[in-house]
């Protein structure tokens, strides 16, 4: 069996390579590892060394499984390839890898629970696969979301990118995501930074995506001598470079899907000061030690964390039952999903 991956947003090097390093990119580079001879669906016919791009209206179905990244376009995937190929049943599976949007157009909602209903669909975590869930039950048909077909694995990481630790003179404080979008809350990060700083040492860094880089909002923020901000990083050797120097990060977010920036934080060590929401408990143990409940409980928890960044290690570890790398290599670790989504990929459609 072959797999064809639909990402619009893949960005591929001249030397047709995934070159971009936002989750889309990277999820697409791990499909391809998953999947080995898989083809990228893209706006013209392409060979590289890696994987070939071919346009959505020469995918053979009888021969390729179509994994869309964007569920919302599904039906017309599946028109595409049923017009091209008359008599052939296309094998369409949705992977939503992001939070469900709850302020979206009635249109663009009713549209993505269609889809989910209508088509395999694969999600990145149990609170993605709860949200779509729901979403299929309020806005489809009883008879087409009873007959729905879903499951879910936590994304995970590759373990072995973990570099060791290293000690910096003044503390870093890692912006855990690569947009300034309203729901990323950044004016929060910012007021629990501005009102740690007065006590502690510290450095803030920021690897933006190039339109959150290039804003207003961005311009405000470098204005201070304290923070570093930059495009993401070239290479995930360089990324996880970076992790291993990073003592803390703040989570301010609203909503998040699985959150695979800070799992992979977690990972690396990164001592991680979240909200409490449910996204944020699935992510570690249940009496995980640093989360906040308002922004004065998360100013003196970062505030210790960069203190006594050993301590509260320590009580990670507890927290975890000895050992917090463990856990999160038990909990998070991309064995797991690679196995699943292949397993998902053969009961849907066959070996």
């Amino acid at each position: 069996m072959r797999i064809a991956i639909k990402y619009d947003s893949v960005e591929i090097s001249s030397g047709g390579r995934v070159a971009g390093h936002e989750a889309g990119d990277t999820l697409v580079r791990r499909l391809l590892r998953i999947f080995p001879g898989s083809v990228v669906i893209g706006p013209a016919t392409r060979r590289s060394q890696d994987f070939d791009v071919v346009p959505l209206e020469m995918i053979d179905p009888e021969d390729l499984v179509v994994i869309n990244m964007e569920a919302v376009d599904s039906p017309h995937i599946w028109r595409v390839l049923s017009q091209g190929s008359p008599g052939a049943e296309p094998r369409i599976m949705n992977f939503v890898w992001r939070s469900v949007p709850s302020a979206a157009p009635d249109v663009h909602t009713a549209t993505l629970a269609l889809s989910c209903a209508l088509f395999p669909t694969f999600a990145d975590s149990q609170r993605t696969a709860n949200e779509i869930g729901d979403l299929m039950s309020r806005w489809t048909a009883q008879r087409l979301y009873e007959r729905a077909r879903l499951s879910w694995v936590n994304l995970g990481f590759r373990l072995d990118h973990i570099q060791p630790r290293v000690y910096t003179q003044v503390p870093i404080v890692l912006y855990p995501s690569i947009y300034l979008s309203r729901r990323k809350h950044p004016e929060q990060f910012f007021r629990v930074l501005e009102q740690v700083r007065k006590v502690v040492p510290l450095r803030v860094e920021m690897r933006l995506q190039e339109d959150s880089l290039v804003s207003e909002a961005a311009m405000d923020i470098s204005q201070r001598d304290w923070v570093w901000m930059g495009p993401l990083t070239a290479t995930r050797q360089s990324y996880w470079e970076a992790l291993a120097r990073t003592t803390a990060f703040l989570a301010t977010a609203e909503e998040v899907s699985y959150g695979l920036l800070y799992v992979e934080a977690l990972g690396a060590g990164v001592i991680g000061v979240l909200p409490d929401r449910e996204w944020a408990r699935a992510l570690v143990p249940r009496t995980y030690p640093f989360i906040y409940r308002d922004l004065d409980e998360a100013a003196a928890m970062l505030t210790r964390a960069l203190r006594e960044p050993e301590a509260c290690r320590r009580e990670m570890d507890e927290a975890a039952g000895g050992s917090f790398a463990r856990w999160i290599a038990e909990h998070h670790s991309d064995d797991a999903f690679d196995k699943a989504i292949v397993a998902n990929v053969e009961s849907w459609f066959g070996g």
